[in-house]
This record gives structure tokens, C-alpha cells and sequence, in this order.
């Protein structure tokens, strides 16, 4: 509605992450410095992770797009909570390898020997592995028996690792995945955007869809994101859809900091709506709960029971009596049908 109302040719701020609406924001350029850096060496493990919405698969979308793939195989994959074989499964697949019928022996001896190949030709094979708080130990060591593969002395398979925050504090954690942590040679976390980059975020996005100055955007609205937002991409996206919306509704021309304040207000009353309904229905839960092991119910209940019972006998007593009324009724029309055939002749 808003992006034909506005002649935009697309939406902006769509939740989807796109890599064309990538924004080089410090936080995302110092990951892309880290990312480059690791594709230079060649070898071992790039960690990068953030909060939720920070940004981390819009920057992993960038870099795909940027990378030399005469040079670089890359894929990626989304990992779930999948024990080592299915991991080791899910990077065949990736790669394009046949799994079929293949055991984890057979499945490891096709992955070496598809990466060699590759390597051979002089592509070096690149493992983004996303989500990766919710591997456990078991896939994670796959993973770094993965990278020892190499040749000449060159590693074959380099990784990346993306995650949210856990994973660095799993990483951190002396008493687990010694092994990897001393593969890893780059980390960064990605952090919110700073509040004088929020602006330009916003305006980036928005003319990456066409937007010709209208609506006009003020100042203050920018200092209003951003203190609802906190510089997370995210937020802003969710929340600057609902301006727009707004905007064109109004009929606005420009956007300031009362209207993005208004959709907050907006937003506080819709969470406020779904926390009172979500309450409620624990409330209901809770005392249907307690019903249950009230003393007075259990004693309703056990008359309602017996009153349920009492109604079944009494029906099944008047169903007889029915049944006995319609076995008279029928007798005595029969007797009477029988005695008007028998005057009959008589007549």
C-alpha cells in the first residue's frame, strides 16, 4: 500500500534479509575486514556472531555476492540440532555430492575427493555455516575433522561460523572445544549501528527503491528510531514499515519524530493487547487448575456424575414404559381392526 502511495518500486524495510539492501554501517565493515582477512589466509575457522537481527545474514548474503567464484567455492548452509553424521550429510548436500545409500565412511572419502578436485582446479572451497548455537559438540568436532583436509601442505576447506551470542560464549568456555578455538584466527561480534549512522541506514534503503524525497524525513524521526530501535537492523526495519504505513494513511508528506513516536505508541498498545491476552489465558489455565484440585469441585463433580447417572436410569425406565405403551396401543388398534372385519359379513 504504502510503497505505490509513496511510488516506490518496492518495499525497503522488508524483514526478509536481502543482500542488495546491504548497509556498510563500522560494525559491519569491521566484519567484512575480518571476513576478508580469513579468505587471504586460507585456512582455518572465522567466527562472527550478534544478536538477533543484527545483521549477520544479510553480511554473509554480501559477501557471496562479492566473493570471486572462479576462485572460491561457497556454500552455505543453516545448521539445526543435528548430531555429526547428519552434519556431515547436510555439507555433501551443500556441495552437490550424491548421498544416496552412502555410509559416513563414503560420504567423507566423496567429500575429499570432491574439495581436492576443486582444488586441483584451483578453487578453494568455502563452508558458511549459519545458526551455529545450535550444533552440539558432536557436529562442531565434524566440522574441524573437515578442516584437516588438505593438500601440498594447503588447506582445502576453510569455515565460517555465524552465530548469536551463546555461540561466542560457548567458544569461550575453557572447557569446551579446545580444539576448535585454536583453529579459529578471526572473531567478531556485531554490535548495534551507532545512533548517527541510523539515519543513513534508513535513507539507503530507501533509495534503493526508488524514493525521490517523498516522504521527506526529518531529523527527529531518525533520533526517535533510534532510541526505540537501539541501532538494531531489525527493529528498525518492523518498525519503520509501520511509519510508512502510517505516512501514506495520513496522507503525510514528511515523516518527524511525533509521527514515529505515534506508531510507537502503537506498537506498545499491540504488545500490551497480546501480553493482557496471554496473561489472561494463563490466569484461566491456572485456575482451571485449581479447580480441578478444589475440595468442592471434586465434590460437584462427583455429583454431577451421579446426577448423570440417575438421568440415564430414568431414561432407559421411560424408554420401557414408552415401549410398553406403543406394544398396548398396537394390540388394542389391531383388536379393533380384527372386530370390524368380523361385523362385516354381518352387515
Amino acid at each position: 500500500m504504502y510503497s505505490d502511495h509513496f511510488g516506490l518500486t518496492g518495499r525497503p524495510f522488508q524483514l526478509t534479509p536481502d543482500p542488495r539492501f546491504y548497509f556498510e554501517s563500522a560494525t559491519h565493515r569491521k566484519a567484512m575486514a575480518y571476513l576478508g582477512y580469513g579468505l587471504a589466509q586460507g585456512e582455518g575457522f572465522i567466527v562472527v556472531t550478534g544478536e538477533i537481527g543484527a545483521g549477520k545474514t544479510t553480511l554473509v548474503g554480501h559477501l557471496m555476492e562479492t566473493i570471486d567464484r572462479n576462485r572460491v567455492n561457497a556454500v552455505k548452509i543453516v545448521s539445526t540440532q543435528v548430531e555429526s553424521d547428519d552434519m556431515l550429510r547436510m555439507v555433501a548436500i551443500a556441495l552437490g555430492i550424491p548421498v544416496d545409500g552412502a555410509d559416513k565412511a563414503q560420504l567423507l572419502g566423496r567429500t575429499e575427493n570432491f574439495i581436492s578436485e576443486r582444488a586441483r582446479a584451483g578453487q578453494r572451497t568455502l563452508l558458511i555455516v549459519d545458526e551455529a548455537q545450535n550444533m552440539p559438540v558432536s557436529s562442531l568436532e565434524e566440522l574441524r575433522m573437515l578442516s584437516n583436509f588438505q593438500t601440498g601442505g594447503q588447506s582445502m576447506l576453510q569455515i565460517f561460523l555465524l552465530g548469536q551470542p551463546e555461540f561466542r560464549d560457548r567458544l569461550n568456555n575453557p572447557e569446551q572445544l579446545e580444539q576448535l578455538r585454536q583453529r579459529v584466527i578471526a572473531t567478531h561480534h556485531l554490535t548495534a549501528m551507532q545512533a548517527d549512522e541510523v539515519g543513513p541506514y534508513i535513507l539507503h534503503r530507501m533509495k534503493l527503491v526508488g524514493w525521490a524525497g517523498t516522504p521527506a524525513f526529518d531529523e527527529s524521526a531518525f533520533v526517535a528510531v533510534n532510541n526505540y530501535s537501539g541501532g538494531m537492523p531489525r527493529k528498525i526495519n518492523n518498525l519503520m514499515t509501520r511509519v510508512l504505513l502510517m505516512a501514506s494513511l495520513d496522507q503525510s508528506a514528511a515523516i518527524d519524530g511525533a509521527l514515529v513516536d505515534a506508531v510507537i505508541a502503537d506498537l506498545g498498545n499491540d504488545q500490551a493487547v497480546a501480553g493482557n491476552v496471554e496473561q489472561g489465558t494463563l490466569k484461566l489455565v491456572g485456575e482451571s487448575a485449581r479447580l480441578a484440585n478444589d475440595p468442592q469441585t471434586l465434590d460437584l463433580a462427583a455429583r454431577v456424575a451421579m446426577l448423570e447417572t440417575h438421568v440415564e436410569e430414568q431414561g432407559a425406565a421411560l424408554r420401557r414404559v414408552l415401549g410398553l405403551l406403543v406394544d398396548w396401543v398396537e394390540a388394542d388398534e389391531t383388536k379393533h381392526a380384527t372386530g370390524k372385519i368380523r361385523r362385516t359379513p354381518a352387515a
